[in-house]
């Protein structure tokens, strides 16, 4: 067994069936069942999953219920970490991410290429705005079942790009506050002590972003992304990426402040070096232009704006040399000398003049 995947689920049933359906052998590409496993870890939910089904989607599958479960995921990755047999370990914290089909043969080939290796994906909603903005405005797990129908899901899987918007903690070349697909040696997440599960809030708060902070802080880790390859979240009423904007913000606030109690400094985005790996499927290279194009635009708009700045400046000084002209007392004539210079300064500027 040289892969492990951890998967944490709480009560997702639907969300959950599409994530564990897109992670089994029926689904990933180049990559036979006998060389992964599937860990599946109910986090003590009211509405689990049916652990036979669960077992259906391979030989390779194991599923655990937790009891007594807290409400933070952290817990529940360290099971699930402490089960795992595979040289190589990856975790989605979340399981209500539908993942690409080659997300785990290239994230074993990508571990490969540096013994050190922390490799990540970046992360994507469903929706074609942001989730969160997209739930006040009505967007439902009807909606987005319908976007998956468009897209004839999971017939064609790499058009889920077509139909999702990169979510608040990733940009699409890096860097990446988190990842929810993040892969590592098992040496690496026994070096780091798997998460910190003083991150005991619902949902885990900054628990995920500190665990890719804190192994990217490790002696010679390097970031490997993963291009081509993502995880697409689900509506099913998440602790963040379905709050409400205006909840979300006061969430963020409060876990800020818990991570600052815990590690005694304010979270910061890290950014590291970065090492590409990957594919670019036609529907990813879509978004990638048109990223380009938006930071092509947004300098040219930068440009323009600088450019008529400098010009305003250039008007408003060539107008104050005009007013200082204009307001400059005009030299008195030789007939108001007479008035106030003596008679031999006076015959002096006459011949001067």
């Amino acid at each position: 067994m040289k892969l492990s995947v951890v998967v944490v689920v709480y009560n997702m049933r639907r969300a959950a069936a599409r994530t564990l359906f897109s992670l089994s052998p029926r689904y990933q590409q180049a990559i036979r069942s006998e060389e992964y496993e599937l860990i599946v870890v109910e986090n003590g939910s009211t509405r689990p999953l049916d652990p036979e089904k669960v077992r259906e989607l391979g030989d390779n599958v194991r599923y655990f219920f937790l009891e007594n479960a807290g409400p933070s995921p952290a817990s529940a990755v360290n099971f699930g970490l402490r089960e795992a047999r595979g040289e190589l370990v990856g975790v989605l914290i979340d399981g209500a991410r539908i993942t690409t089909p080659n997300l785990l043969q290239l994230s074993e080939r990508a571990l490969a290429t540096h013994p050190r290796a922390i490799v990540c994906t970046t992360g994507w909603t469903l929706g074609r705005e942001p989730q969160n903005w997209a739930i006040a405005r009505g967007f439902d797990e009807a909606k987005e079942d319908a976007l998956l129908d468009e897209i004839r899901w999971p017939s064609e899987p790499y058009r889920l790009f077509e139909i999702a918007t990169l979510d608040g903690s990733s940009s699409i070349l890096g860097p990446i506050a988190e990842s929810n697909t993040l892969f590592m040696r098992r040496k690496l997440w026994d070096e780091l002590g798997g998460m910190d599960e003083r991150f005991d809030q619902p949902g885990g708060g900054f628990v995920n972003l500190d665990t890719l902070e804190r192994a990217l802080s490790l002696p010679g880790a390097e970031m490997v992304l993963l291009l081509g390859e993502a995880s697409f979240h689900q509506v099913h009423g998440g602790i963040s990426t379905n709050s409400l904007p205006h909840q979300l913000a006061s969430d963020l606030e409060q876990w800020h402040i818990h991570y600052q109690n815990l590690r005694q400094q304010d979270w910061r985005l890290p950014k590291p070096k970065i090492t590409y790996y990957g594919t670019l499927p036609e529907n990813y290279r879509t978004h990638l232009i048109e990223w380009a194009n938006q930071q092509t635009l947004a300098r040219v708009k930068f440009f323009r704006d600088e450019l008529e700045r400098l010009r305003a400046q250039a008007d408003a000084a060539t107008r104050r040399v005009q007013e200082l002209e204009s307001a400059r007392p005009e030299p008195p004539s030789p007939s108001r000398w007479s008035r106030w210079l003596p008679r031999r300064v006076q015959g002096h500027l006459r011949g001067a003049l």
